[in-house]
């Protein structure tokens, strides 16, 4: 094939992002802390679709919001179904327990995902098309000292990374009872001011979004709008104070932040976001709230719900904003130990090691090639490897293997039918 004829060298798509190492293991280290915090309080893990029908995501998320209108990946398939890529993860859980009828059992369900979600954004540095979340949902009982569990979560989830220099803001957006009567008032308010043709519109589908535009002009415009926090029933009220208290008993730090405004419809009562602010204008790193009458709206029983989502990128931003080390988590290891042959029978030999180690749950990585002992124990270097095996023809023929410790920087000689027992007992 000539110069001419090779063909282009592909890349990703347009914000989507690809995690190779070194960067990979850093990922999968806050993935997996994340996840772990969740089992650790109860929550079980689900497996959702990474396609939905379109309509889950228009009837819960809302119509009106940017998420639906502007940003999911929506098509129809080849039977000419109209199937969206999932941009969230609440709808598909709470669409999940009804149909497989979770919500019929011990309650409150709680449960655990994780994975890449998708929304067609303006890609930037923490912005992505394809970015990755992981999220809890606790369905079925409306109780503030569940929605403390959540967010408390939430915080040290975070906190057990090494992430400090965040804040967490908090809000009620009050309930069926209450935001109507708000909504009327804020509406009123919204339409006495002198706002371009979008916002109009913004504020006659869904006013509260237009408390949550950046646009200074508009912030100042809005600067003395009423807020919903001032008009609250006493049920809302009562039930944010006790969250508030109980997060202050748990000694989890906030902020009230009464202009807060998620993305999303479906929010009621407690609403929170994590800001850092080393992250520039995409300072959010995770978020969530409380979203009562969702579950009906689905077509399930008239159950509560609250949760959240925390992303896997933002926060690799952040840690990074931070100068936060995940080495000591020893996220750099490939393998704990890495085998080194040399010469055609070692190379034999050693093949059967390593295998026998893996069988064992032992980390085993072996050098491949005709590469001297130099050449290879750089691969040794390279996995980070705790334990290097040297295998020669001196020590075939004497039925031993060299074990170098390379954190200590130390060698024995060890019988080949000791090796496992040996690194076993070294390796804890």
């Amino acid at each position: 094939m000539s110069k001419e004829q090779k063909f282009k060298a592909l890349s990703a798509p347009k914000g989507v992002p690809d995690y190779v190492p070194p960067v990979s293991p850093k990922f999968l280290a806050v993935r997996e802390e994340f996840i772990n915090q969740a089992h650790l309080a109860g929550y079980q893990h689900i497996e959702l679709p990474i396609f939905e029908d379109t309509a889950l995501f228009a009837r819960g998320v809302g119509e009106s919001t940017d998420v639906v209108s502007k940003e999911m990946y929506t098509f129809a398939d080849r039977g000419d179904r109209s199937v969206t890529l999932r941009p969230e993860g609440t709808a598909g859980v709470v669409r999940s327990v009804i149909e497989h009828s979770l919500d019929r059992g011990q309650l409150p369900v709680k449960l655990n995902y994780a994975g890449p979600f998708f929304r067609y954004e303006r890609p930037q540095a923490g912005r992505y098309r394809q970015l990755q979340q992981v999220g809890v949902e606790a369905i079925g009982i409306d109780d503030p000292a569940l929605d403390a569990e959540v967010i408390a979560l939430a915080d040290r989830s975070y906190r057990s990374l090494g992430l400090r220099q965040f804040r967490l803001e908090l809000t009620s957006l009050g309930d069926h009872n209450c935001r109507p009567g708000y909504r009327d008032k804020l509406q009123e308010f919204l339409f006495a001011l002198a706002l371009d043709e979008d916002t109009r519109r913004r504020a006659a589908i869904n006013p509260l979004r237009v408390l949550d535009d950046k646009r200074p002009e508009v912030r100042e415009l809005t600067a003395d709008a009423p807020l919903m926090l001032d008009h609250l029933c006493d049920e809302c009220r009562e039930h944010f104070e006790t969250v508030t208290g109980l997060l202050q008993d748990l000694g989890v730090p906030y902020e009230i932040n009464p202009r807060m405004v998620r993305g999303l419809d479906y929010y009621t009562k407690t609403t929170f976001e994590f800001v850092h602010d080393g992250l520039g204008a995409q300072s959010g790193i995770g978020g969530g709230g409380r979203y009562d009458g969702l579950m009906a709206v689905l077509g399930g029983q008239d159950l509560s719900g609250i949760g959240y989502g925390l992303g896997v990128d933002r926060t690799l931003l952040a840690l990074e904003a931070e100068g936060v080390d995940l080495s000591e988590r020893g996220v750099d290891r490939r393998v704990d130990v890495f085998g080194v042959a040399l010469g055609g029978d070692a190379k034999k030999a050693m093949a059967k090691l390593v295998n026998d180690l893996r069988v064992a749950g032992v980390s085993t990585d072996m050098s491949y090639g005709d590469r001297g002992l130099k050449g290879a124990m750089k691969g040794a270097d390279r996995a980070h490897a705790r334990f290097a095996l040297v295998l020669g023809d001196q020590e075939l023929a004497g039925g031993t293997v060299a074990v170098k410790n390379l954190g200590e920087h130390t060698q024995e000689e060890v019988a080949l039918n000791e090796v496992l027992r040996y690194l076993t007992a070294a390796l804890g």
